[in-house]
């Protein structure tokens, strides 16, 4: 009997070593949104958030690699509102300048979403997750993409006519 007591022991002592493993990751993806809301704020504060005009999650991971990319890219910011009624004349140069922030901004979000995705199907497969523990997780990932979806819905709004993002749909951006 005393066995049987010592294996209850240690797989509780297992479980709560899984459950502090998981209190910290989701510490850390709390800190990254904690990140994101800062860099967000400067990306808004510098009016860098139209400085990349399209959404393409996958290959726009990687910023401009070269000359005629970065031309390319402000080419493109040049075509809209924005470019011609603030900031008109602007030179490559201050393009880069805010085109940075954007693209920080979108790689935080990516990397927020990895940072929350691999630690999750890690301890899904575990067991660490699981029930309504998982199920709360799992909520959290579809809003963590949603809260993406939702920033380039108001990006877009600024993209035409515009010199700036809708105020609602910024409004539903900061409170997903």
């Amino acid at each position: 009997m005393p066995q049987g007591r010592s294996a209850i022991v240690s797989a509780d002592a297992s479980a709560g070593h899984g459950y502090r493993a998981v209190r910290l990751w989701l510490y850390a993806v709390a800190a990254l949104i904690v990140l994101m809301i800062v860099v967000g704020g400067a990306t808004r504060l510098t009016e860098s958030g139209l400085s990349i005009t399209e959404w393409k999650p996958v290959t726009g991971a990687l910023p401009p690699l070269s000359q005629a990319d970065w031309q390319a890219e402000f080419e493109k910011y040049k075509a809209i509102p924005q470019y011609e009624i603030l900031n008109k004349g602007m030179g490559l140069e201050g393009f880069k300048r805010i085109f940075w922030w954007e693209w920080g901004h979108r790689l935080l979000g990516r990397l927020i979403g990895f940072a929350f995705l691999l630690p999750f199907l890690y301890f899904a497969v575990r067991g660490v997750l699981r029930g309504p523990l998982l199920v709360k997780c799992l909520g959290l990932f579809v809003l963590g993409g949603l809260q993406g979806a939702v920033g380039w819905w108001m990006v877009a709004s600024g993209l035409s006519a515009r010199t700036s993002v809708s105020q609602y749909r910024l409004a539903v951006h900061l409170t997903l």
